[in-house]
């Protein structure tokens, strides 16, 4: 079948009434969560995995994927209105968007954000489309050993990726592996670190750990630090750009776009990652570099773009190697599990609907984004006054019966319990969560095929530098870790992230 027909089959999918229902609530979600600061879409989508136990896969994981890109265009709401970044990615989109709006053009820097973020969305979609095929058909010829040297080199790119110390970040990769070997070990049947627990002998459970790493932590971590929010713009108005406006955001909105769909695809990339990496190009390249940190508009239109192509093309390694590039996908790999779909190259072959589905459902998705972020921008700013105090319990609770409702478990319950303290506590200590994620996620695939690897060649080792291809990923990983461990790249890369 041609491309054509594929978007055909996706479209008879994405446009089910029932898919775009959830479609709908996933991007109306992923504004709400984008536009409250501190939630964000890896803590909702952990807290929203029970309930995808009773959806049909494509509907749920059209709902997960909203959520996630929906959550780019809210934060920035909440950047330029109250200049408190409600993403991650949004943080630079508030050094001139909130000076736009102090300078009454609050409108002009919503809707620049809102019409950049559409643009990178469907440019992102389009290559989603285009690439994932035929990087599918590559991996289909991936053995054990080719998908070993994958998954280290995933590993190797995240810690590289990750921000603050290097070796915490090998530290918490090294502890997601070994969170990960808890339970049966499948070759020998042999019990692996369960301390007399029977609960423990399927291993831990992987929304009860997400939940309380990503999702009550992070409430802690907000009441720890709570913000006095005041709204400054009560009403917005002058949505509409002027024809200096578009000239000024043509360009970084093209650079924007390109930049993050590049980065979006690398291990341990996504949208902040890009969206850092856009403000910084733009500061350099753009005419009107004086005027940055004074209300830019240039400054808003790149990071917009930078942040939603990277969600949408982070949707490739996923989908086409079963490898997650950021936690979001991680998540997004465990709901796939869930469902009883073995993430991977055969998912293009065994659920085409699914598949295409999921890539018409992110167009359809940006359209809605735009419709309920500039129309609806009143609603958002009401939202704003939600005091935590309300808002935090509520949110617990649901955990909490999420958690239980998984196994109908209390075990599950303690499990979130004891990992919300495990993830405040590193965060007090500055671990970065998210290697520990991709580790737990990757770690027993990591261990199956090195497994397989070894019993195809009779426990010779040579067999992950026979295969061209997976040599080339073993060259490529120790490349990246040589790099990145030398003093003049780390000194340039800590520079990077304290920027």
């Amino acid at each position: 079948m041609d491309i054509f027909s594929d978007l055909l089959l996706g479209a008879s999918t994405a446009f089910q009434p029932v898919n775009l229902f959830y479609g709908f609530i996933g991007c109306l979600l992923g504004t709400a969560i984008g536009v409250l600061p501190g939630l964000g879409p890896t803590a909702t989508i952990a807290m929203l995995l029970p309930i995808t136990f009773g959806l049909r896969p494509e509907s749920a994981l059209i709902m997960l994927a909203g959520i996630f890109y929906g959550a780019q265009y809210g934060g920035s709401t909440t950047a330029i209105l109250i200049n408190l970044p409600g993403e991650s990615s949004s943080v630079v989109t508030a050094i001139d968007g909130y000076q736009m709006a102090r300078n009454g053009r609050a409108g002009a820097a919503l809707a620049t954000a809102a019409l950049g973020s559409f643009f990178a969305g469907t440019v992102a979609t389009l290559l989603l489309a285009v690439a994932a095929p035929p990087l599918a058909a590559v991996a289909l010829k991936f053995g054990p050993a080719e998908y070993f040297s994958l998954m280290v080199l995933g590993l190797v790119a995240s810690v590289a990726l990750a921000s603050g110390s290097l070796l915490k970040a090998f530290a918490m990769i090294v502890f997601g592996l070994l969170l990960g070997s808890v339970g049966t070990d499948v070759e020998s049947g042999m019990p692996r670190y369960i301390f007399g627990i029977p609960e423990l002998y399927d291993g831990l459970n992987f929304v009860a750990v997400s939940m309380g790493i990503f999702g009550i932590c992070e409430i802690l971590r907000n009441l720890e630090n709570e913000h006095e929010r005041s709204v400054g713009v009560k009403k917005v108005a002058g949505l509409m750009l002027t024809r200096d406006d578009f000239r000024r955001i043509r360009g970084p909105v093209l650079r924007g776009t390109a930049l993050g769909s590049l980065l979006g695809v690398l291990p341990g990339g996504g949208a902040m990652l890009s969206s850092f990496a856009a403000y910084a190009l733009e500061k350099r390249v753009s005419p009107n570099r004086a005027e940055f940190g004074k209300g830019a508009i240039e400054a808003v239109a790149a990071p917009e773009s930078a942040n939603n192509a990277g969600a949408q093309t982070s949707f490739i390694p996923m989908l086409t190697l079963g490898i997650p590039g950021n936690p979001v996908m991680a998540l997004m790999v465990g709901a796939m599990i869930i469902q009883g779909i073995t993430p991977g190259p055969n998912v293009i072959s065994e659920k085409p609907d699914l598949f295409w589905g999921m890539i018409v459902s992110m167009w359809s998705g940006n359209l809605m984004l735009v419709i309920l972020n500039l129309p609806l921008i009143g609603l958002w700013v009401r939202m704003l006054t939600i005091p935590y105090h309300l808002l935090f319990p509520a949110i617990i609770g649901f955990c909490c019966v999420g958690a239980y409702s998984i196994n109908n478990s209390v075990f599950d319950v303690f499990i979130m319990a004891g990992f919300s303290v495990v993830g405040f506590v590193l965060s007090k200590l500055r671990f970065e969560p998210a290697p520990l994620l991709l580790g737990f996620i990757l770690g027993p695939m990591l261990e199956e095929n090195l497994r397989r690897a070894m019993l195809i060649s009779q426990g010779d080792p040579t067999i992950f530098v026979r295969s061209p291809l997976s040599l080339s990923l073993l060259i490529v990983a120790v490349i990246v870790l040589g790099l990145v461990l030398s003093p003049s790249i780390s000194r340039k890369r800590d520079e990077a992230f304290t920027e």
